[in-house]
Protein backbone atom coordinates (compact mmCIF):
# COMPACT_ATOMS: atom_id res chain seq x y z
CA UNK A 1 0.00 0.00 0.00
CA UNK A 2 1.43 3.16 -1.06
CA UNK A 3 -1.66 5.56 0.14
CA UNK A 4 -0.62 8.50 2.04
CA UNK A 5 3.50 8.16 1.19
CA UNK A 6 4.86 11.57 0.43
CA UNK A 7 8.37 12.02 -1.26
CA UNK A 8 10.53 15.06 -1.10
CA UNK A 9 13.77 15.72 -2.76
CA UNK A 10 15.82 18.39 -3.92
CA UNK A 11 17.22 18.75 -7.42
CA UNK A 12 21.75 19.06 -6.64
CA UNK A 13 21.29 21.42 -9.45
CA UNK A 14 19.44 24.20 -8.39
CA UNK A 15 21.08 27.24 -7.46
CA UNK A 16 20.36 27.57 -3.88
CA UNK A 17 22.62 30.47 -3.26
CA UNK A 18 22.18 34.06 -4.68
CA UNK A 19 25.00 34.83 -7.52
CA UNK A 20 27.35 37.84 -6.62
CA UNK A 21 25.58 40.67 -8.40
CA UNK A 22 28.95 42.78 -8.85
CA UNK A 23 28.08 45.61 -6.64
CA UNK A 24 28.63 47.53 -3.62
CA UNK A 25 27.49 46.10 -0.46
CA UNK A 26 26.64 42.61 0.79
CA UNK A 27 24.91 40.20 -1.63
CA UNK A 28 22.06 38.01 -0.64
CA UNK A 29 22.77 34.90 0.99
CA UNK A 30 20.38 32.70 -0.85
CA UNK A 31 18.16 32.76 -4.05
CA UNK A 32 14.98 33.67 -4.86
CA UNK A 33 14.19 29.90 -5.95
CA UNK A 34 15.23 28.71 -2.21
CA UNK A 35 13.39 31.36 -0.60
CA UNK A 36 10.16 30.23 -2.90
CA UNK A 37 10.65 26.59 -1.75
CA UNK A 38 10.41 27.28 1.69
CA UNK A 39 7.65 29.51 1.31
CA UNK A 40 5.91 26.78 -0.81
CA UNK A 41 6.98 23.60 2.07
CA UNK A 42 5.23 26.08 4.75
CA UNK A 43 1.99 26.70 2.63
CA UNK A 44 2.23 22.66 1.95
CA UNK A 45 2.39 21.59 5.68
CA UNK A 46 1.27 24.68 7.26
CA UNK A 47 4.34 25.45 9.30
CA UNK A 48 4.94 28.80 10.59
CA UNK A 49 8.28 30.65 9.47
CA UNK A 50 10.53 29.14 12.53
CA UNK A 51 9.47 25.63 12.28
CA UNK A 52 9.93 25.89 8.13
CA UNK A 53 14.09 26.55 8.79
CA UNK A 54 14.27 23.37 11.12
CA UNK A 55 12.24 21.44 8.49
CA UNK A 56 13.64 22.37 5.61
CA UNK A 57 17.05 21.62 7.15
CA UNK A 58 16.45 18.46 8.05
CA UNK A 59 15.22 17.64 4.55
CA UNK A 60 18.56 19.35 3.32
CA UNK A 61 20.51 16.55 5.52
CA UNK A 62 18.11 13.71 4.31
CA UNK A 63 18.98 14.13 0.69
CA UNK A 64 22.37 14.26 1.44
CA UNK A 65 23.20 17.95 0.31
CA UNK A 66 25.72 20.72 2.22
CA UNK A 67 23.38 23.28 1.69
CA UNK A 68 21.81 25.07 4.61
CA UNK A 69 18.37 26.60 5.63
CA UNK A 70 17.32 30.53 5.67
CA UNK A 71 17.24 31.59 8.94
CA UNK A 72 13.91 33.03 10.69
CA UNK A 73 14.63 36.58 9.77
CA UNK A 74 15.47 36.38 6.29
CA UNK A 75 12.35 34.56 5.78
CA UNK A 76 10.50 36.85 7.34
CA UNK A 77 12.38 39.57 5.13
CA UNK A 78 12.48 38.28 1.97
CA UNK A 79 8.89 36.96 1.86
CA UNK A 80 7.46 40.88 1.47
CA UNK A 81 9.38 41.22 -1.59
CA UNK A 82 9.77 37.92 -3.19
CA UNK A 83 8.41 37.33 -6.99
CA UNK A 84 6.96 34.19 -6.64
CA UNK A 85 6.90 32.21 -9.79
CA UNK A 86 4.00 29.89 -10.52
CA UNK A 87 3.96 27.73 -13.08
CA UNK A 88 0.94 27.06 -15.64
CA UNK A 89 0.49 25.53 -18.80
CA UNK A 90 -0.56 28.17 -21.75
CA UNK A 91 -3.81 27.64 -23.71
CA UNK A 92 -3.29 26.23 -27.31
CA UNK A 93 -7.42 26.44 -28.39
CA UNK A 94 -8.81 29.05 -26.45
CA UNK A 95 -8.71 29.85 -22.67
CA UNK A 96 -12.77 29.39 -20.80
CA UNK A 97 -11.62 31.49 -17.53
CA UNK A 98 -13.86 31.04 -14.78
CA UNK A 99 -13.64 33.54 -12.23
CA UNK A 100 -14.41 33.78 -8.18
CA UNK A 101 -13.52 35.40 -5.56
CA UNK A 102 -13.42 34.19 -1.14
CA UNK A 103 -12.40 35.77 1.64
CA UNK A 104 -9.62 35.16 3.82
CA UNK A 105 -9.23 35.79 7.39
CA UNK A 106 -5.63 37.27 8.89
CA UNK A 107 -6.50 38.75 12.19
CA UNK A 108 -8.93 37.01 14.77
CA UNK A 109 -9.87 34.32 16.94
CA UNK A 110 -11.70 31.14 15.14
CA UNK A 111 -15.36 30.33 14.28
CA UNK A 112 -15.58 28.61 17.89
CA UNK A 113 -15.25 31.62 19.85
CA UNK A 114 -16.94 33.86 17.72
CA UNK A 115 -19.99 31.56 18.16
CA UNK A 116 -19.96 32.00 22.14
CA UNK A 117 -18.89 35.38 22.65
CA UNK A 118 -20.58 37.00 19.68
CA UNK A 119 -18.56 38.64 16.76
CA UNK A 120 -15.38 40.16 17.51
CA UNK A 121 -13.97 43.83 16.31
CA UNK A 122 -10.78 42.82 15.80
CA UNK A 123 -11.60 40.21 13.09
CA UNK A 124 -10.58 41.21 10.03
CA UNK A 125 -10.36 39.96 5.98
CA UNK A 126 -8.65 39.50 2.75
CA UNK A 127 -10.21 39.21 -0.57
CA UNK A 128 -9.40 36.55 -2.92
CA UNK A 129 -10.18 36.77 -6.35
CA UNK A 130 -8.54 33.97 -8.86
CA UNK A 131 -9.25 32.72 -12.24
CA UNK A 132 -8.34 29.00 -13.25
CA UNK A 133 -8.30 27.19 -16.97
CA UNK A 134 -11.18 25.26 -16.82
CA UNK A 135 -9.51 22.47 -19.40
CA UNK A 136 -5.97 22.40 -17.18
CA UNK A 137 -8.00 23.50 -13.70
CA UNK A 138 -4.66 25.60 -13.01
CA UNK A 139 -5.18 28.92 -11.55
CA UNK A 140 -4.08 31.51 -14.04
CA UNK A 141 -4.81 34.73 -12.11
CA UNK A 142 -4.65 35.66 -8.51
CA UNK A 143 -5.43 38.84 -7.09
CA UNK A 144 -5.67 40.15 -3.51
CA UNK A 145 -7.30 42.97 -1.88
CA UNK A 146 -8.79 44.42 0.90
CA UNK A 147 -12.18 43.58 1.79
CA UNK A 148 -14.11 46.79 0.40
CA UNK A 149 -12.92 46.37 -2.85
CA UNK A 150 -15.92 44.77 -5.11
CA UNK A 151 -15.59 41.94 -7.36
CA UNK A 152 -16.46 43.95 -10.41
CA UNK A 153 -13.42 46.35 -9.66
CA UNK A 154 -10.84 43.23 -10.38
CA UNK A 155 -11.85 41.66 -13.57
CA UNK A 156 -10.01 43.97 -15.26
CA UNK A 157 -6.57 43.28 -13.28
CA UNK A 158 -7.36 39.48 -13.84
CA UNK A 159 -7.58 39.67 -17.51
CA UNK A 160 -4.99 41.58 -17.72
CA UNK A 161 -2.83 38.69 -15.90
CA UNK A 162 -3.48 36.56 -18.88
CA UNK A 163 -1.06 37.33 -22.25
CA UNK A 164 -2.20 39.04 -24.59
CA UNK A 165 -1.00 36.59 -27.48
CA UNK A 166 -3.51 34.05 -25.60
CA UNK A 167 -6.89 34.19 -26.95
CA UNK A 168 -9.96 34.09 -24.23
CA UNK A 169 -12.99 32.60 -25.69
CA UNK A 170 -14.67 33.31 -22.54
CA UNK A 171 -15.07 34.32 -18.98
CA UNK A 172 -17.66 32.73 -16.76
CA UNK A 173 -18.67 35.07 -13.58
CA UNK A 174 -21.31 35.25 -11.13
CA UNK A 175 -24.02 37.45 -10.99
CA UNK A 176 -21.96 40.42 -9.16
CA UNK A 177 -19.86 40.91 -11.88
CA UNK A 178 -23.04 41.80 -14.12
CA UNK A 179 -21.95 45.36 -15.01
CA UNK A 180 -21.10 47.57 -17.45
CA UNK A 181 -17.08 47.94 -17.22
CA UNK A 182 -16.82 44.02 -16.64
CA UNK A 183 -18.55 43.13 -20.07
CA UNK A 184 -16.59 45.94 -21.57
CA UNK A 185 -13.47 44.87 -20.09
CA UNK A 186 -14.08 41.17 -21.31
CA UNK A 187 -15.38 42.89 -24.86
CA UNK A 188 -12.12 44.12 -25.09
CA UNK A 189 -10.65 40.78 -24.74
CA UNK A 190 -12.91 39.55 -28.19
CA UNK A 191 -14.27 37.09 -24.93
CA UNK A 192 -17.74 35.71 -24.56
CA UNK A 193 -19.24 36.70 -21.55
CA UNK A 194 -20.78 34.05 -19.52
CA UNK A 195 -23.22 36.20 -16.79
CA UNK A 196 -26.02 35.62 -15.64
CA UNK A 197 -27.89 38.57 -14.91
CA UNK A 198 -28.76 39.63 -11.44
CA UNK A 199 -32.57 39.11 -10.54
CA UNK A 200 -33.61 42.73 -10.22
CA UNK A 201 -31.83 43.44 -13.57
CA UNK A 202 -33.08 46.39 -15.62
CA UNK A 203 -32.33 47.04 -19.34
CA UNK A 204 -29.50 48.81 -20.38
CA UNK A 205 -30.05 51.88 -22.44
CA UNK A 206 -27.25 52.38 -24.31
CA UNK A 207 -26.38 50.70 -27.83
CA UNK A 208 -23.04 49.11 -26.94
CA UNK A 209 -22.54 45.75 -28.36
CA UNK A 210 -21.63 44.47 -24.94
CA UNK A 211 -24.81 46.31 -23.42
CA UNK A 212 -27.13 44.92 -26.36
CA UNK A 213 -25.83 41.40 -25.88
CA UNK A 214 -26.81 41.49 -21.71
CA UNK A 215 -30.15 42.97 -22.83
CA UNK A 216 -30.47 39.65 -25.45
CA UNK A 217 -29.41 37.78 -22.26
CA UNK A 218 -31.85 39.39 -20.03
CA UNK A 219 -34.62 38.46 -22.33
CA UNK A 220 -33.77 35.09 -22.85
CA UNK A 221 -33.74 34.04 -19.35
CA UNK A 222 -36.83 35.32 -18.67
CA UNK A 223 -38.36 34.10 -21.08
CA UNK A 224 -36.77 30.21 -20.35
CA UNK A 225 -35.87 30.67 -16.77
CA UNK A 226 -32.31 30.50 -15.33
CA UNK A 227 -32.27 27.16 -14.72
CA UNK A 228 -32.87 26.29 -18.29
CA UNK A 229 -30.29 29.04 -19.62
CA UNK A 230 -27.62 27.67 -17.17
CA UNK A 231 -27.91 24.42 -19.00
CA UNK A 232 -27.68 25.82 -22.42
CA UNK A 233 -24.64 27.84 -21.32
CA UNK A 234 -22.67 25.31 -19.67
CA UNK A 235 -22.42 27.85 -16.44
CA UNK A 236 -22.58 24.68 -14.01
CA UNK A 237 -18.77 24.73 -14.97
CA UNK A 238 -17.95 27.72 -12.56
CA UNK A 239 -18.50 25.10 -9.88
CA UNK A 240 -14.87 24.04 -11.02
CA UNK A 241 -13.83 27.11 -9.44
CA UNK A 242 -15.49 26.68 -6.19
CA UNK A 243 -13.66 23.91 -6.01
CA UNK A 244 -10.79 25.19 -6.28
CA UNK A 245 -11.30 27.88 -3.38
CA UNK A 246 -11.82 24.75 -1.39
CA UNK A 247 -8.59 23.64 -2.46
CA UNK A 248 -6.66 27.21 -1.62
CA UNK A 249 -8.18 26.72 2.22
CA UNK A 250 -7.67 23.27 2.90
CA UNK A 251 -4.11 24.68 2.61
CA UNK A 252 -5.37 27.08 5.90
CA UNK A 253 -8.52 28.96 5.96
CA UNK A 254 -6.14 32.03 7.47
CA UNK A 255 -3.43 33.86 6.47
CA UNK A 256 -0.73 33.56 8.93
CA UNK A 257 1.57 36.63 7.81
CA UNK A 258 0.52 40.43 9.08
CA UNK A 259 1.92 43.01 6.63
CA UNK A 260 -0.38 42.81 3.12
CA UNK A 261 2.64 42.09 0.61
CA UNK A 262 3.68 39.57 2.77
CA UNK A 263 0.43 37.38 2.74
CA UNK A 264 -0.09 38.47 -1.28
CA UNK A 265 3.41 36.23 -1.34
CA UNK A 266 1.92 33.86 1.20
CA UNK A 267 -1.23 33.14 -1.39
CA UNK A 268 1.32 33.17 -4.48
CA UNK A 269 2.78 30.01 -2.56
CA UNK A 270 -0.22 28.24 -2.40
CA UNK A 271 -1.03 28.73 -6.27
CA UNK A 272 2.27 27.82 -7.10
CA UNK A 273 1.84 24.51 -4.52
CA UNK A 274 -1.61 23.75 -6.32
CA UNK A 275 -0.69 24.64 -9.92
CA UNK A 276 2.30 22.23 -9.92
CA UNK A 277 0.03 19.24 -7.99
CA UNK A 278 -2.58 19.73 -10.41
CA UNK A 279 -0.33 19.45 -13.52
CA UNK A 280 1.62 15.91 -11.51
CA UNK A 281 -1.98 14.80 -11.27
CA UNK A 282 -2.66 15.57 -15.15
CA UNK A 283 -2.74 12.21 -17.08
CA UNK A 284 -0.84 12.13 -20.15
CA UNK A 285 -2.86 10.37 -22.75
CA UNK A 286 -0.79 8.78 -26.16
CA UNK A 287 -2.19 7.75 -29.42
CA UNK A 288 -0.77 4.45 -30.48
CA UNK A 289 -1.11 3.23 -34.00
Amino acid sequence: MSRGNIAIWFDPATQWYAPSKGKQGRNQTYSDAAIQCCLMIKSLFRLSLGMVTGFVQSLIKLCGLNWTAPDYSTLCRRQKHIDIAISYQKSSDGLHLLVDSTGMKFLGEGEWKRKKHGAEYRRQWRKLHIGIDAKTLQIRAIQLTTNNVSDSQVLGDLLNQIPQDEQIDSVYTDGAYDTKPCRQVIADRQAHAVIPPRKNAKPWKDTKSSSLERNELLRTVKRLGRTLWKKWSGYHRRSLVETKMHCIKLLGDKLMARSFPSQVNEIHARVAVLNRFTELGRPLTQVTP
